[in-house]
């Protein structure tokens, strides 16, 4: 058993390296002895459209039902639909297995007790399980029921959004499970639409699913432009990660999406607390802010985000990579699809794009993420030294890695939850102050080795 698959918060790995049968098997049985102390019983199973996403959904069933849990099965579908038949049909956790962004020889599972995604000690206490063989014993074996959730939450969607006038979009699927989930439900409530890439391709063959490479986006811009679209839509391989597209044919990075969202969120609910993760441009703070709402900078990844939702009460919650968390109107977990027509709605009304929309926010000069290898065993050791240098040198958050603040701009470094990577991002009010900034980084990350 390879021990760096139990990742911060999910396990993920490279299926023929990683995950042979009986680890599969294992980690079903693990889970449910989880499940069976804090006294559950049902839970929802939902699979992606990756290659190996089939084998990996039959031998969590094995592990699972062998433990006296029952399993309802959603099927082929997006990560949110996963969260969504969980906390709407009131059952007792979920499993989800997904590469989500990751290349297509990964997979991964994303599971749950209750409405929580497990994370950080439990996802340890999975593994500690699987190496005691400590698991739950049962005298009878867990049942299996498919049960469809699409039209449950297309009806959710319906009660929720009407739009006023009609318009031109553009959707990129990426070949993941999102798009043939969305787009039809879009010309249902009467958008047009131009599609692209809809159909599920676990193999990716158009470019991978990953709406925080600009290359990978590069379709949709052009297609936007092409189209006179009002607005581009990009989702990640299991649709919790919306990308954008605006009118102009220029990429909405995350944090930027989180500006159109959050003034739409505060213009009705006035001193709201909402989150974004240390990724986000200093600009989304000071916005938050400007817009009589109480900003809150946290860590990176999905159920660390949400957990932080929960305990401040905020009404919304945001990553640069485009995970969206809405607790007004919704059920707090990350969801693309959702999130999208929660942007579609704001277009609406406004009755003009993006480019628009965001006119007014002060210019700066920044980089997208920007992914560094290094491989899983050193990468936590190369952030603690780049934050013992700058901790001796700077102002630095250090929530997540070492976010360090300048005079005329912020760099950071962090070690990737979910691919042996650093995280670098940077940011600054002129192109000079970025480059001196990116320089010192990447400099410093030379000298530990990292680069």
């Amino acid at each position: 058993m390879n021990p760096q698959v139990f990742r911060e918060y999910d396990i993920r790995g490279v299926v023929e390296r990683d995950f042979d049968d009986q680890f599969v098997v294992n980690l079903g049985r693990a889970w449910s002895t989880m499940l069976a102390a804090a006294g559950k019983r049902t839970v929802t199973l939902g699979r992606d459209c990756r290659l190996s996403s089939d084998r990996l959904h039959d031998l969590l069933v094995e592990g699972v039902t062998a433990s006296g849990i029952d399993v309802v099965d959603i099927g082929v579908v997006p990560t949110p639909l996963l969260y969504f038949s969980v906390i709407h049909w009131k059952l007792d956790g979920g499993a989800m297995i997904t590469g989500s962004h990751n290349a297509a020889e990964y997979n991964g599972f994303k599971l749950g007790i209750g409405p929580n995604t497990l994370y950080g000690a439990d996802i340890q206490k999975l593994r500690q399980i699987i190496e005691t063989q400590d698991f739950v014993r049962s005298s009878r074996t867990g049942g299996v029921t498919p049960r469809p959730v699409i039209s449950d939450y297309y009806e959710y969607i319906r009660r929720q959004f009407k739009f006023a006038r009609k318009f031109k979009i553009a959707v990129d699927g990426g070949n993941g499970c999102g798009g043939p989930i969305a787009v039809p439900l879009m010309r249902e409530l009467g958008l047009e639409v131009k599609g692209l890439f809809l159909e599920m391709d676990g193999r990716f063959p158009h470019h991978h699913p990953d709406p925080t490479v600009e290359d990978n986006m590069r379709d949709l811009m052009r297609t936007v432009i092409a189209e006179r679209a009002q607005v581009g839509i990009a989702y990640d391989g299991d649709a919790d990660r919306i990308g954008a597209v605006a009118e102009n044919g220029k990429i909405v990075w995350g944090d930027e999406l989180m500006v159109a969202f959050s003034r739409a969120i505060l213009a009705g609910r006035p001193g709201a607390a909402i989150i974004g993760d240390v990724k986000c441009s200093q600009r989304l703070y000071d916005d938050i802010t400007r817009h009589g709402g109480r900003a809150i900078m946290w860590r990176t990844g999905h159920s660390l985000i949400k957990s932080k939702l929960k305990h401040e009460h905020a009404v919304l919650a945001g990553e640069m990579s485009g995970h969206m968390f809405f607790a007004d109107r919704y059920y707090g977990f990350d969801d693309a699809i959702y999130a999208s027509f929660r942007l579609l709605e704001i277009i609406d009304r406004a009755g003009h794009g993006l480019a628009a929309l965001l006119a007014d926010l002060p210019k700066t000069f920044a980089t997208p993420e920007i992914r560094v290898d290094c491989p899983d065993d050193r990468k936590f050791a190369v952030v603690r030294r780049a934050a013992e240098y700058f901790h001796a040198h700077y102002e630095v958050i250090d929530i997540d890695g070492a976010r360090v603040r300048f005079p005329h701009g912020w760099g950071l470094v962090r070690a990737s939850n979910t691919q042996p990577a650093l995280v670098l991002r940077f940011e600054a009010d002129s192109n000079q102050a970025l480059a001196e900034i990116r320089a010192l980084f990447e400099n410093k990350l030379k000298e530990f080795g990292a680069i």
